[in-house]
């Protein structure tokens, strides 16, 4: 059940660095109209708009490092199903390591040719199948973004509003993070699914796929509507529980950084 994991440790603090770079400076950027209207941002607009639009591009920007993780973390876990089903029909295993499998991916160049990456930025093709899904992957996470960063930012302000302080503490803020993961996470799992397809790149039988709608289209044939939900439960689980990590430590890390800065700046 570990296979995979050492590509998504090497991958997670970049990704997540990435993000919440791009993040954070477009939300201020964007919702600070300098008149100190915290109502509407610059545009006229609700803040709610620039969180979104935010967490959108911090998120295209992060699925440069988040995807090609993905890829080799997916295309090991389907290795091990593989060599499960091999063990049991006394067939030699097929299992990869982690550099074998990153090789394996970028010598696949013929795959990615006409993918959304390659389109968006054509030097991406020689990173072989490192960007399979990540148009789709976009497709994901920015409804997910979409979804889980207004009601994040809404309820810490709302909750901070409640307590009439400025702002919640990292523990309280986790709980928001939780809370806003686990309803974007439910509501994104079909798109979830056909992103994991993808990467796979074949169904169960070796088919290829040929895109989204393709893997849409043969899922709800084959195994019904319901099975673009597999895996939601934990799925919902998993991102809530890391949702209270994640936004909790990052929170911490923030208030001590900018604590140690504006101290920094007095003489």
């Amino acid at each position: 059940i570990y296979n995979g994991i050492g590509a998504v440790a090497i991958g997670s603090a970049p990704g997540a660095a990435l993000f919440f770079s791009v993040y954070e400076y477009l939300k201020e950027e964007i919702n600070n109209n300098g008149d100190g209207d915290t109502n509407t941002n610059k545009f006229g607009l609700s803040p709610m708009w620039g969180h979104m639009i935010a967490a959108s591009v911090g998120e295209a920007a992060a699925c440069l490092v988040r995807v090609p993780t993905e890829v080799i973390k997916q295309n090991m876990q389907a290795a091990a199903s593989i060599e499960t089903a091999a063990n049991s029909s006394n067939k030699p295993p097929t299992t990869l390591t982690l550099t074998e499998t990153f090789r394996k991916i970028l010598s696949q160049k013929s795959t990615v040719t006409n993918s959304t990456a390659s389109r968006i930025f054509p030097p991406l093709q020689i990173f072989g199948g490192l960007y399979r899904g990540y148009g789709i992957t976009l497709l994901r996470e920015i409804p997910f973004a979409f979804i889980q960063f207004p009601i994040y930012e809404k309820m810490k302000s709302s909750w901070a509003v409640y307590q009439n302080i400025p702002q919640v503490n990292p523990v309280q803020a986790a709980l928001c993070g939780s809370i806003s993961g686990a309803i974007a996470a439910a509501a994104t799992t079909p798109l979830d699914v056909i992103k994991t397809r993808i990467m796979i790149g074949v169904d169960g039988h070796g088919v290829p796929y040929s895109g989204a709608m393709d893997v849409a289209r043969r899922t709800v044939a084959e195994e019904g509507s319901m099975a673009l939900f597999k895996g939601v439960g934990p799925r919902v689980l998993w991102i809530s529980l890391g949702g209270f990590v994640f936004f909790g430590a990052y929170e911490e890390c923030r208030a001590v950084t900018m604590k140690t800065t504006f101290s920094g700046c007095e003489y």
